[in-house]
């Protein structure tokens, strides 16, 4: 069986058509989802990108081996899918962002990670947006970018998809997976051309509300910094919009995969695996792209679909699922044994038609310690924007840096009925979410959940006592070296 890893950056499963977007222009993924397995609570194991992405290539937490940051990637002595894929005989190509691997991890992990050079109608080194705004305007950090771009071909992410499109028609003697880490629907927020207005700002749903009551300082310390709290909320709901187009580019570039797979008759024995890193405020809370340490249901929630050969077209998974269970299902299918001990559980019965675990509960982190300043984004001496005002991420790290404790270390439990984030040093939140799914009533200090309250605590605690390490998988002999 062959894999194509298609992997979104920043898409909320909220805002697809499948998961029940009603105005989500997603109708390649909504086939995808039609002719295989989608799973409708699948969560991250961190709201940001590398600590995301190590997870799901390893079924590791994040706190497990420390890769809980952007500048902790895999190294050559730890384990990930593309290795054990690789050493099976796999042809692994990739095609996309990084935010996984460490420079010296590619020779073991990738055949060829330059995939969008094959595409021969790409468009490259072309501007495909701006910011519009002055420095001096409000909406100047809101993330709301002018397309330059005007054809979804002039997008880096088109290579990349049409590179392996190439690749399918070279007919590959070998076994194949093909990880494509695409860029969008990251911000900031543009689509090229039509897709930028394809959606009414006036026809959406209504937006989570801004200024909630009992909700962590961050997201006041967001809003102010970047200015949001002074921009008209008409602004907000056309991020959403634009956000809900970027992902209608995701999917058109999907649509030619999967078209390819049929011209390339490699649909019937290749698995296509869907799934994003995290997701997006894009306009919720009166927010814009994620937090460190936030953990709410717009950020940790995502779409992941698995149309596999052999498996039960349209079953849906309803119970909770966590997305590093990708790399066993993937191993799983391959048949290809694991060897380093993790934590995630293989999906394959499930894409075969089995009901998930209703009991399960899930578990997500982020943030980080006073002692670990380092790893706080906006660093002086590492990161350019925090010496430039003028760059769009310039008060994400100033405020990182000014207010340390807006992004201090967070702990998440979420069962099907409720939601507890722990925060030692700031903030904890508690939400009822057969009541309250939006999240928008924090009732961690409320008696009437005391007990339920003191049950997810102790969850908690379980889950960091057996998950807080990994033994290695080979032994050591217990005697002095040899004279």
């Amino acid at each position: 069986m062959n894999f194509i890893l298609f992997n979104p950056d920043e898409m909320r499963a909220e805002s697809v058509g499948c998961y029940g977007h009603p105005l989500a222009p997603t109708p390649h993924i909504d086939r995808l989802a039609a002719e295989g397995t989608r799973f409708d609570q699948c969560h991250v194991q961190h709201p940001v990108c590398t600590p995301s992405r190590c997870s799901f290539m390893t079924g590791w937490y994040p706190h497990v081996r420390g890769h809980r940051t952007l500048w902790h990637t895999l190294r050559p002595d730890e384990p990930n899918l593309l290795r054990y894929l690789k050493q099976a005989g796999y042809e692994v190509l990739w095609g996309g962002k990084n935010d996984l691997l460490a420079p010296d991890s590619f020779a073991e992990s990738v055949d060829d990670f330059r995939l969008g050079r094959r595409s021969p109608r790409a468009v490259r080194g072309r501007q495909t947006a701006r910011n519009p705004f002055p420095p001096d305007d409000p909406r100047f950090y809101s993330f709301l970018y002018a397309p330059v771009a005007e054809r979804v071909e002039d997008l880096g992410d088109f290579a990349n998809v049409d590179g392996a499109i190439e690749y399918l028609r070279s007919r590959p003697q070998n076994p194949f997976c093909l990880y494509l880490p695409l860029t969008f629907p990251h911000c900031p927020y543009f689509a090229p051309g039509a897709w930028h207005d394809l959606v009414d700002p006036d026809a959406l749903p209504p937006l989570r509300p801004a200024d909630l009551p009992d909700k962590p300082d961050f997201f006041r310390l967001i809003r102010r910094t970047r200015r949001l709290d002074r921009i008209d909320p008409a602004v907000l709901r056309k991020i959403n919009a634009v956000y809900l187009g970027m992902i209608g580019v995701v999917d058109d570039l999907l649509g030619l995969l999967l078209d390819a797979l049929d011209e390339t008759g490699h649909a019937d024995d290749t698995a296509v695996l869907f799934f994003s890193d995290h997701g997006d405020w894009a306009g919720d809370y009166g927010l814009v792209e994620k937090w460190p340490s936030a953990l709410d249901d717009a950020i940790t929630r995502v779409p992941f679909l698995a149309r596999v050969p052999g498996g039960r077209p349209g079953h849906v998974v309803r119970e909770q699922t966590e997305l590093f269970d990708l790399m066993p299902t993937v191993l799983e299918l391959a048949g290809i044994p694991a060897r380093h001990t993790h934590f995630a559980r293989s999906l394959v019965p499930q894409v075969g038609g089995a009901p998930g675990d209703p009991d399960r509960a899930v578990f997500a982190e982020g943030g980080y310690a006073r002692h670990e300043p380092r790893c706080f984004e906006g660093a002086p001496l590492r990161d350019e924007f925090a010496r430039t005002p003028e760059h769009i991420y310039y008060p994400k790290g100033r405020l990182q840096q000014d207010h340390p404790e807006s992004v201090c270390r967070a702990a998440m439990i979420r069962t099907p009925t409720h939601k507890l984030v722990h925060r030692p040093d700031g903030l904890s939140e508690l939400y009822d979410l057969r009541a309250d799914p939006k999240e928008l009533d924090n009732r961690h200090g409320d008696r009437a959940l005391v007990e339920v309250r003191r049950d997810l605590e102790r969850r908690l605690l379980d889950w960091y006592v057996q998950t807080s390490d990994v033994t290695p998988w080979d032994e050591d002999p217990r005697g002095f070296p040899e004279a």
